[in-house]
């Protein structure tokens, strides 16, 4: 009886809170429009009237949609990063990127895709953005391969006024995968994947793909590995004339904090923060252990850490 006096109670409570955040949010589904088809999102943005800075949220690797989800975890990081800066006074443009949930039909074919793709789309994220009247500054957030498309596009897009490494890498995506790979394979087969990426790195796809290695080097997503290659988030970094701002969390498995000194060293005007009990998908979490870790990237109700939301605020608030 006293539990069910306490889930009623607790889902009341929960109930209260959403009418209460609809009460000051206005949610609206937008849709750009692209020579190979329609990209959709989401504009979430504060009630009152008045001018408010937006924030473009840039997704991660992979099959990514616009709530931070892919088709085999869903934990909602984005969404409620989004939802949590609205409290703050922060609009957000969040996307589902070209193939991937509503944005599907953008994308007829993988062997189309570059990392250029990315970068221009976010772009246009960025000009739609421009043209939104309570819109009074734009800032970008980028989170894990998102930082590395995000900051480039704040570069190329005048209309930027900021922007955010959340999780970024520092290294070429050519040396992390190495890492990886080295890391986990036998001698034999580190020697394979170390010519694989040679071959790639140097602009020219593969003869001939091992079955072992197929699904990470097929030819269809060869010309994007190529195209990713190129560029070093170093570099890309030092570029930047915008206040920037780097975070990580201090219980990253993903995106060590090295990334963050790498960045650092390329743009040092830039602000950081390293949040100790955050990890990859923006959570809390008691240690690096997979076992502790894997509940946070598949629980859309476990809630996202409360310090990034005040940091990110905090600098935007700051640069207005």
């Amino acid at each position: 009886m006293i539990e069910s006096v306490f889930m009623k109670n607790y889902f009341i409570l929960i109930s209260l809170c959403c009418m209460a955040f609809l009460l000051t949010a206005q949610e609206q589904n937008v849709v750009l429009s692209t020579t190979t088809g329609d990209l959709e999102g989401t504009i979430l943005m504060p009630k009152k009237g008045k001018k408010v800075p937006l924030a473009v949220l840039v997704s991660g690797s992979g099959p990514t949609d616009r709530d931070g989800n892919n088709p085999q975890m869903k934990n909602n990081s984005l969404k409620q990063l989004a939802e949590s800066l609205c409290e703050q006074g922060i609009a957000t443009l969040r996307f589902d990127k070209r193939g991937v949930a509503e944005s599907t039909l953008a994308l007829d074919d993988e062997a189309n895709i570059r990392f250029e793709t990315y970068i221009n789309d976010v772009c246009d994220w960025i000009e739609y953005a421009s043209t939104i009247a309570r819109v009074s500054h734009i800032f970008v957030i980028g989170h894990s391969e998102g930082s590395l498309i995000g900051m480039i596009a704040a570069r190329k897009n005048q209309h930027t006024n900021g922007f955010i490494s959340l999780s970024g890498a520092g290294y070429p995506a050519d040396e992390i995968l190495r890492k990886q790979l080295n890391a986990q394979l036998s001698e034999n087969y580190i020697l394979q994947a170390n010519a694989m990426i040679d071959t790639l790195k140097n602009g020219k796809t593969l003869q001939q793909v091992p079955a072992d290695f197929y699904s990470l080097f097929r030819p269809s997503v060869q010309p994007y590995l190529i195209s990713w290659f190129r560029y070093n988030p170093q570099l890309e970094m030092a570029t930047l004339k915008i206040p920037v701002l780097l975070i990580n969390g201090g219980r990253d498995i993903q995106v060590g904090t090295e990334n963050l000194e790498a960045l650092l060293t390329a743009l040092p005007s830039s602000e950081t923060a390293i949040i100790p009990t955050m990890n990859h998908v923006l959570k809390d979490c008691s240690s690096t252990s997979i076992q502790d870790q894997f509940p946070t990237y598949n629980n859309p109700d476990f809630p996202i850490n409360k310090t990034l939301v005040d940091v990110i605020s905090g600098f935007i608030h700051r640069n207005l």
